[in-house]
């Protein structure tokens, strides 16, 4: 059995802000070869208004498709009531509700108060459990805003604790913009886990300032074994200009692999998929070990 759990994003936050839409066959393909490497977890699409988002307009297609993959489970993040309203028609496995740290990023980000998005979330919850749903609360920008600068711990730990409290089956914790430092992480986790002991805490990384692999490695550190990750770290917050994408999945393997951290992933096929999804996007490719001449085994 793994250590850990790798829920790969490539599919959703890797491919979101694509300009040029990609065929709803190639993202199956991606999310296939992601499958064929053991990845059992998969944020595969957004439901959210085509009009915002173009590249997420096929996410009942999408899911569609992700039906013919056996035990798999497949996350669509929601938005709003309505994002919910489009996934319940699914057999999406379970949603990510996103909320942010703070009102400027959230008003920006979904139209809506921290209050206000969080009334909607609360209004799901019970509906979700009813449909056998499981369902994430995220909080981003946890550790820094493009808009209002650091963000006080006790912002997120206040959301964590209004989520708890209605039941929910996952926390996630974001550094949208890639801003964290292993320091902040290890200790902001280290607080939220011991306010809530009982919920899985995953940690959602953004590679910006070179910095993913270190916050990785001080999540562990801080007893994390959930990792939001993107092969060949595609993808990025499009409200920190100039950022770089995701965490790379297949560094994230390299590294526990070679630590003694199982993540039952198979690395070679990983990288596969890595090389794929780099194919559908215009922007530069981050993953470090895809780029190496002489892949080698993790050991």
């Amino acid at each position: 059995m793994a250590d850990v759990q790798i829920i790969d994003v490539s599919p959703r936050d890797g491919l979101q802000n694509e300009p040029a839409i990609v065929p709803t066959e190639k993202k199956k393909r991606l999310i296939e070869m992601l499958v064929d490497s053991n990845v059992k977890k998969i944020e595969a699409t957004s439901f959210v208004h085509p009009r915002k988002v173009p590249q997420m307009a096929d996410a009942e297609q999408v899911i569609k498709q992700c039906e013919t993959f056996g035990e798999i489970e497949f996350v669509a993040l929601i938005p709003n009531q309505k994002g919910f309203e489009r996934a319940k028609q699914t057999n999406v496995s379970e949603v990510n509700w996103v909320t942010a740290a703070t009102e400027t990023f959230n008003c920006k980000n979904i139209g809506m108060s921290i209050d206000e998005n969080f009334g909607q979330f609360k209004t799901i919850v019970q509906e979700s459990k009813a449909l056998n749903i499981k369902i994430c609360f995220s909080i981003a920008v946890s550790f820094g805003c493009p808009y209002e600068g650091e963000v006080a711990p006790a912002k997120v730990i206040s959301l964590v604790e209004r989520a708890a409290e209605v039941g929910v089956d996952r926390i996630g914790i974001a550094d949208t913009i890639g801003i964290a430092t292993p320091k902040q992480v290890k200790q902001l986790l280290a607080e939220v886990m011991q306010v809530v002991p009982s919920i899985p805490i995953a940690i959602h990384l953004h590679d910006t300032r070179g910095l993913g692999l270190a916050n990785a490695y001080a999540a562990l550190e801080a007893g994390v074994n959930i990792f939001e990750t993107s092969v060949s770290g595609i993808g990025g917050c499009p409200f920190a200009p100039g950022a770089a994408g995701n965490l790379a999945t297949e560094d994230l393997v390299y590294m526990l692999e070679r630590m003694g951290v199982r993540t039952d992933i198979d690395f070679e096929k990983l990288l596969a998929a890595a090389d794929f999804a780099a194919s559908l996007t215009s922007n530069q490719p981050l993953g470090r070990i895809r780029q190496v001449e002489k892949r080698g085994k993790c050991k």
